[in-house]
């Protein structure tokens, strides 16, 4: 890891040769992707227990900035789906004021990540925890929909999935059947809406304009925007610098990693989509200092948090855009569409949203995983099922953790399986003729072991264990190390602990062809001195020369 700081958005590169060709390919693109975009920022605003405009203000401010920092040149950044069960989960238990501090923590953290070149350790999530904690998420958004989807009279909903279930089914006797039509409509409509159209005018889009007129027309007695939240400021947002009660910083640190975490998560993955449309290729480390710098900023203007969106970065890039103007553009589309026709967004039926949301999250969910468990190996099924588990029953911080370490223990027992410590004679050997035993002599009271893969803690055990059946004691004895990968602490810890007990029982240890890496971490831990540097010798000619010398000197040594 350096500590080297990072710093070049791909706009600087992406201006060079910029021509007016390329111009009206990003404002095509930019105006598509802002339409697109305006739908999908009220409806996670509002899912996410805050206004319609704070998703809005999200998608301009977090959008412009990250395509003006980026380290990916298509990238489509604001507010997600992901997001929707976080942040109405840290509004409901710390209160929206934490929220924007939480949020402002995790812009730091994104650029400190950043600073650090730490994008590359994101990918190596397993994939389990990502599609667990995916279709988790996904479930948790298609739960908050229910009450506005049916139009249920519900005072307001819990915010753990269980109590919210309950809650639902209590109040299904008040479906509104008007509402469920319209929202049922919206679905369709979404579902069916001609792709060749979807270019240019996209269906969560046309739901959303032919539910308004709709509304407006016929007076239809549905809840809206106006509603419920009295419409939508038709200005620009005003600069606030949350309020922060330092008693409170410590407890906000936890759900500030798991925004920062996902929101890298999801950037990143959204810039590998992107890559494979363009046949581009994104810095990673610049990425997230973008994010980090959008999600500090994004809270001053009381918006929420935000990272790269994979549905609008894909409509980005098959409208044509060539740079990240083009997202500069789809962020001041969505301020001059809230400047001119913000007084028309009162009459936004919350059921179209609600379709709109429904919609996102079928597609969000990784559905055929599920019956993809059956072929997966049990440990990763497990990991998988254990991770939606917790996201959707407790909450996604809880998920990660326990799915990563998970992960983790599972991954240290499959690679401590591949480890091999065996007793190598002529019938057993594997070798080439250099490391080979076959054909050399082996000296009575000699003893030769085969250590292959990697020697670390959770396979240190099976080197004792291994010789510890050995049989007759020897009076030299060789572990041929030649394939080993890598030795850690534990491992060392182990082989002093088995030099002691050879010495007690006047054994000598040789080392045979061990690769410069674990010679290395010998060197530095000290133990190459206990085992003596005569000892550690490049091949198996070399050790078993060194044994007929110690045996040599050992019978020298006898009394006559």
């Amino acid at each position: 890891m350096s500590w080297d700081f990072p710093f070049r958005p791909k706009l600087w590169d992406s201006l060079r040769g910029y021509n007016r060709r390329m111009f009206q390919a990003d404002l095509t693109a930019g105006l598509t992707v802002g339409v697109v975009a305006l739908p999908l920022a009220m409806a996670f605003g509002i899912a996410s227990g805050v206004t319609p405009e704070a998703g809005i203000y999200t998608a301009i401010i977090a959008g412009f900035l990250i395509s003006f920092f980026g380290g990916s040149r298509l990238q489509i950044g604001g507010p997600t789906g992901a997001f929707v069960v976080i942040v109405y989960g840290i509004i409901t238990q710390y209160g929206l004021p934490n929220l924007l501090i939480c949020t402002m923590m995790a812009g730091v953290i994104l650029v400190i990540m950043g600073a650090c070149r730490m994008g590359s350790i994101i990918k190596f999530i397993p994939y389990p925890v990502t599609m667990g904690f995916t279709n988790g998420i996904a479930v948790l958004i298609l739960s908050t929909q229910i009450k506005d989807f049916l139009g249920l009279q519900i005072e307001s909903l819990p915010g753990e999935f269980i109590p919210r279930m309950a809650s639902l089914g209590r109040h299904l006797d008040s479906i509104n059947w008007l509402t469920t039509a319209v929202a049922v409509s919206g679905v369709v409509l979404i579902k069916l809406w001609p792709r060749s159209w979807g270019r240019r005018l996209p269906g969560s889009f046309a739901v959303l304009v032919l539910g308004t007129a709709a509304v407006a027309l016929f007076n239809l007695p549905l809840e809206t925007i106006g509603t419920r939240f009295g419409g939508i400021p038709a200005s620009l947002p005003a600069f606030a610098f949350p309020e922060v009660e330092w008693s409170q910083m410590r407890d906000l640190v936890r759900p500030a990693t798991v925004i920062a975490l996902l929101a890298a998560i999801e950037s990143l993955l959204s810039a590998v989509v992107a890559d494979g449309m363009s046949e581009d290729h994104h810095d990673s480390n610049q990425e997230l200092i973008a994010q980090g710098i959008a999600n500090f900023c994004t809270p001053l203007f009381g918006g929420i948090p935000a990272t790269g969106a994979i549905a609008r970065t894909a409509t980005n890039i098959r409208n044509g855009a060539v740079s990240p103007i083009s997202g500069m553009i789809h962020a001041l589309t969505l301020l001059g569409i809230i400047l001119i026709a913000a007084p028309v967004a009162k009459d936004i039926p919350l059921a179209v949203l609600s379709s709109v949301l429904v919609v996102v999250a079928v597609n969000m969910g990784e559905w055929r995983e599920f019956r993809r468990l059956f072929h997966y190996p049990k440990s990763d099924g497990a990991v998988f099922v254990t991770t939606f588990g917790l996201t959707v029953v407790f909450d996604l911080t809880l998920a990660i953790e326990v799915g990563m370490i998970l992960a983790a223990i599972l991954f240290i027992k499959r690679i401590s399986e591949t480890t091999e410590i065996e007793a190598v004679s002529e019938h057993t050997e594997t070798e080439g003729a250099l490391h080979s035993i076959v054909g050399r002599d082996v000296p009575p009271g000699v003893q030769v072991y085969r250590v292959h893969g990697a020697l670390f803690f959770g396979a240190a055990r099976k080197l004792e264990a291994a010789l510890e059946r050995g049989g007759q004691q020897p009076r030299v004895l060789i572990l041929r190390m030649r394939t080993v990968l890598t030795l850690d602490s534990t491992a060392i810890n182990a082989i002093e602990g088995l030099i002691i007990r050879l010495k007690r029982k006047h054994v000598v240890l040789v080392l045979s062809g061990t690769p410069p890496g674990p010679t290395e971490m010998m060197r530095r831990s000290g133990l190459l001195d206990q085992i003596g540097l005569e000892n550690v010798v490049p091949n198996i000619e070399a050790a078993l020369d060194r044994a007929r010398e110690i045996l040599g000197a050992s019978a020298s040594s006898r009394p006559a």
